[in-house]
């Protein structure tokens, strides 16, 4: 059985991913936690890191992103998050 995922494999998934959008020339990208999570690994699972990766993507916003979906506990598999590209500084 491989480990839960760390915050880093969260944080170097979406960095990725945020890349490879911004190399194809688009503005924003909507990244969603269950999505993100399974890319990475562990999820669905009884051993998910879900908070984590919500915490993570929280983590990387910047004042022109913003939040399409929110589930009622703030961190859950539909947390959606309008990151604007390229990214700056």
């Amino acid at each position: 059985m491989s480990a839960a995922p760390k915050a880093e494999e969260f944080r170097n998934a979406l960095a990725a991913l945020l890349k490879s959008a911004s190399a194809l020339g688009v503005v924003a990208v909507d990244v969603n936690a269950g999505n993100l999570h399974r890319r990475v690994g562990g999820y669905p699972g009884n051993d998910h890191r879900m908070p984590q990766c919500c915490q993570v993507m929280r983590g990387e916003m910047r004042p022109t992103d913003e939040l399409v979906e929110e589930p009622p506990s703030g961190q859950g598999a539909s947390l959606t998050i309008r990151y604007r590209l390229p990214r700056s500084g």
